[in-house]
């Protein structure tokens, strides 16, 4: 092995520029290619982060429009979610399925007041359990729980920033807690605060459904219907508990089991899997990109492993008259591609994560705002050992075929014919 490593050394060392110049081709495909998975990293983590501030395994229930006429009633009827479609989602119809239920109706803006301070907000009505659904991080206090339910509580979560506006400023939330805050001749007692997300619009008060609908004297209504489940992993099975969630629903509204627009379902779990369907897709294009982009520099290590082969047809001629075999030659014109394709591949790779690293301390969790939302760009634009791995793969494959060809035409030399080569 050192006598192998030797002599590929003394190659090298024969043609500096040759094999520099060709090395770099191989360094950029490979640079190119790294940077290219990292900046594809970074848009699907910032593209996926806002599904997963929600339970994968939830679906929410919306009220629609009728599309048909059903027991003579006309077609463009609302369809208003209420308590019986809440019954109903809990009942046994549906318990092989369904965990976690909740609702939520949403109204405003609102302005808060405490004090001289005040802000504009919108105020949600909810129950206790859209806390772990949603998964809501609170900084200080709690959230709405059963007994400001049972009670008809006027207590109210507040955003970090609608608690920062009140405050004048400032992250000490603690002190938020107790204080009272109105709207609309309604006093409310601030329970907690919780964390505030821009980027998926989270910045509504909360407050407790069952005093919500009192106040507003809609006790039977509900924007939104959330409930988590269990027991559906595939798209298909999905699909079908979905029709068969319409027709109940439907028909308890007096609308057609198969008016698909009577009631609107956003299933979080098989729009998590089309997301996920869309990053395979969009990783695997940047590899074919990467790959076609190295292509070139494996072409040039390719074409100068012939013209080594071609200055030494007279020595590989007398290797072979003294009992080199075939296979020993291929193994040392092989061997040369690979340790130039991998030499100069690892500088392109580390490069390039040195490129993804300075991506993500610039513009990595960076955000851009539009129509008045905070939209992350970025997030973590990097790339793992797992795709180190696969590079080193790509350069071991690369090596192998670029050499390949000039193998194979150093193993058919004849020793007599090399011998009166000239050249």
């Amino acid at each position: 092995m050192k006598d192998l490593f030797q002599e590929i050394w003394e190659s090298i060392q024969r043609n500096k520029l040759r094999t520099v110049l060709t090395g770099f081709a191989v360094a950029w495909g490979i640079f190119i290619l790294i940077v290219l998975l990292g900046a594809g990293n970074g848009l699907m983590n910032a593209f996926m982060r806002n599904g997963d501030e929600f339970a994968s395994n939830t679906m929410a229930v919306y009220g629609g429009y009728t599309s048909k006429p059903y027991e003579g009633l006309q077609e463009g009827r609302w369809i208003e979610l209420n308590d019986r479609d809440i019954a109903l989602t809990e009942s046994a119809i549906f318990s092989d399925y369904v965990d976690d239920v909740t609702a939520i109706t949403t109204k405003g803006p609102f302005v808060l007041v405490m004090g001289d301070r005040h802000v504009s907000v919108n105020v949600c009505g909810c129950y206790p359990k859209l806390l772990e659904i949603n998964k809501i991080e609170m900084l200080e206090g709690r959230f709405i729980n059963p007994l400001d339910m049972q009670q008809q509580r006027k207590s109210i979560v507040l955003s970090a920033s609608h608690a920062q506006q009140l405050m004048n400023g400032g992250d000490d939330y603690a002190s938020m807690i107790g204080k009272s805050v109105s709207w609309n001749d309604n006093v409310w007692q601030v329970v907690g605060v919780y964390k505030t997300d821009e980027s998926t619009q989270r910045v509504q008060a909360y407050v407790p459904l069952s005093t919500f609908q009192v106040i507003f004297n809609e006790r039977n209504y509900e924007d939104e219907i959330i409930f988590t489940f269990h027991g559906l992993e595939t798209e298909q099975e999905n699909e079908q508990f979905e029709r068969n969630y319409k027709v109940v629903i439907n028909k308890s509204h007096k609308a057609a089991p198969d008016d698909d627009g009577a009631l609107w379902i956003w299933n979080r779990f098989t729009q998590n899997q089309q997301m996920n369907k869309g990053s395979n897709i969009i990783r695997k294009a940047l590899w074919i990109l990467g790959i076609l982009t190295l292509l070139g520099g494996i072409v040039g290590v390719s074409n100068i492993m012939l013209i080594t082969v071609k200055e030494r047809t007279q020595e590989f001629g007398i290797r072979k008259s003294i009992g080199a075999t075939p296979g020993a030659i291929m193994k040392l014109i092989i061997a040369e591609s690979v340790t130039i394709t991998a030499f100069f591949g690892y500088i392109g790779m580390v490069l390039g994560m040195v490129a993804c690293e300075i991506m993500k301390h610039t513009v990595g969790d960076s955000s851009l705002e539009m129509f008045g939302e905070s939209i992350q760009v970025f997030v973590n634009p990097t790339v793992g050992l797992d795709v180190a791995f696969g590079v080193t793969l790509v350069l071991i494959v690369a090596g192998t075929l670029a050499g390949m060809s000039p193998a194979l035409k150093a193993a058919r030399i004849r020793p007599i014919e090399a011998l009166h080569d000239t050249k």
